[in-house]
């Protein structure tokens, strides 16, 4: 598996209350292959950055939204499809510390973004700010009876999975 692919599922994961162990193949002699390294080191990559979205986290009321959690885990039923889903930027996943909620778009997105999830008709999904992890770019986002639209960053700070950090009221 590739780094993206391992943060992608680490992603989804967490974002069901699940964990991820992580196997790396040693050799004999007890090194480690160089491919392996460079995944590991992707991975470290993107930690760096968005690691307050994994640890210490909890699920949100919803796991995530978007073509694949509606295709794969069709109404609420919240199964694990490792290997089975393709990923884009359309797909959202959620993490909760607190009031901030985490979240996290499983690409990076070509146009401007949508959070169905968090429309303003929803009286606990007041936002009070967002912020895009790894950037000092100001965030614009407009809460709507449509849901969070942020407007596509002009700086992106990874080309994995960006981590919006919303914090509710």
């Amino acid at each position: 598996k590739s780094a993206k692919d391992v943060v992608l599922m680490l992603v989804d994961i967490v974002s069901k209350n699940g964990n991820l162990l992580l196997n790396v193949p040693v050799r004999g002699d007890g090194t480690i292959d160089e491919k392996e390294v460079a995944v590991v080191e992707g991975i470290a990559a993107w930690m760096d950055i968005n690691k307050e979205s994994i640890f210490n986290t909890r699920p949100w009321t919803r796991f995530g939204e978007g073509p694949s959690a509606d295709k794969s885990n069709p109404i609420n039923a919240q199964g694990f499809n490792e290997g089975r889903t393709r990923y884009s930027a359309a797909d959202i996943r959620f993490n909760v510390n607190g009031k901030d909620l985490y979240v996290t778009l499983m690409g990076v997105p070509e146009n401007d973004i949508l959070v169905k999830s968090l429309s303003s008709t929803v009286k606990t999904n007041k936002i009070r700010k967002v912020v895009l992890l790894g950037s000092t770019e100001k965030v614009q986002w407009k809460q709507t009876s449509e849901g969070l639209k942020i407007v596509k960053p002009a700086a992106i700070p990874n080309t994995i999975a960006l981590v919006y950090k919303v914090t509710l009221k």
